[in-house]
């Protein structure tokens, strides 16, 4: 796969204090209310690293630290993918600490001085003696998809491709997959965002369907139910519009106001409503381009600044003890096909 280069974590502070406070704290968020790439990660490990032994919730964290339960969500699977948390439990999702948690918390931006008028500065967790072990192999640990089933995350510019893309919502940066059906691209943006809400796109795909439509009640009369876009918007969650290329231009035209600078759509079918993204609203796009029918128009290709191509993983393949002569062929396939 390829990509552009990805945003960089900001570089720890000065040195920490020998002992963990007694309940835990957390920082204030960057001025403006926006955090920093990384910097809720590591909020989120100072949290956890104060209270060891004790499972945190989503919407735990997310009041805590005032940040929407979607960013949250992502920034904890970014912590376990890393080492740096442990999920502990799935309905609801509970995350603790790891050896790793206290190191990653030395990233979080320090409380302003007492000669700012702020509160004097809380002690962090001190660093552990080692870090946590990683996976056999040298691969990433596999990460569980929604249903069950496992995502063995592949290298991207050189990160996890999970990871990868979860610095890229941390940064704003729309992604477009693209590549054959069956090479992962939807087990991967599964994998890397916890919170995804999915868009089946064709070439019946109406504004309706992305934004919302009246829908008749038990009582006989109609009611407006808010489509995929508009819910991910309000709850600040990843959005995958797969198969995008197969959509018609005049319907992802209703998308393209939510991913510029304002954020913002109207939803003229319901009052002339103005909808505004919560922070952790993300969108990432699937395009087949073998299939009938799909375009990528300037448009579209221009919402989207980075845009990966995903292959099959030999590599992991025959790792997983997958028939050599079968991976060869298939590898030799895959070679005609891109001469």
């Amino acid at each position: 796969m390829t990509s552009a280069a990805t945003p960089s974590t900001p570089p720890a502070p000065g040195p920490t204090a020998p002992n963990p406070p007694a309940a835990p704290a957390s920082p204030p968020p960057s001025a403006g209310g926006k955090a920093r790439p990384g910097e809720l990660r590591a909020r989120i490990a100072q949290v956890l690293a104060a209270s060891p032994g004790r499972g945190f919730t989503v919407t735990e964290l997310a009041r805590r630290l005032g940040h929407s339960g979607g960013a949250v969500g992502n920034a904890c699977e970014t912590l376990v993918c890393r080492g740096e948390a442990e999920r502990s439990g799935s309905k609801p999702r509970t995350y603790l600490a790891t050896s790793a948690t206290a190191s990653a918390a030395q990233h979080a931006v320090p409380p302003p001085s007492p000669a700012s008028g702020g509160m004097p500065p809380v002690p962090r967790p001190a660093a552990p003696k080692a870090p946590a072990a990683g996976p056999p192999g040298g691969r990433p640990m596999p990460i569980t998809r929604p249903n069950g089933q496992q995502y063995h995350p592949r290298a991207l510019a050189q990160l996890p491709d999970v990871v990868a893309l979860r610095r890229l919502r941390e940064a704003q940066v729309a992604v477009l997959l693209y590549g054959p059906p069956g090479t992962g691209k939807t087990s991967l943006i599964e994998a890397a965002f916890p919170d995804l809400i999915t868009v089946a796109g064709d070439g019946d795909t109406t504004v309706g369907d992305l934004i919302g439509e009246y829908t008749q009640d038990a009582s006989g009369g109609y009611e407006f139910i808010y489509g995929p876009l508009v819910t991910a918007m309000q709850e600040g969650r990843a959005l995958l519009v797969d198969d995008a290329t197969l959509i018609s231009p005049k319907v992802l035209a209703a998308l393209y106001p939510a991913m510029d600078g304002r954020r913002q759509i109207q939803v003229k079918a319901h009052k002339g409503e103005t909808i505004t993204a919560a922070d952790g609203f993300y969108v990432i796009a699937g395009h087949n381009p073998g299939v009938h029918g799909a375009v990528l128009t300037e448009a579209l290709a221009s919402r989207f600044s980075v845009q990966i191509q995903v292959g099959s993983d030999y590599d992991l393949a025959a790792a997983l003890k997958i028939n050599r002569t079968a991976v060869r062929i298939a590898r030799h396939i895959a070679a005609l096909q891109q001469a």
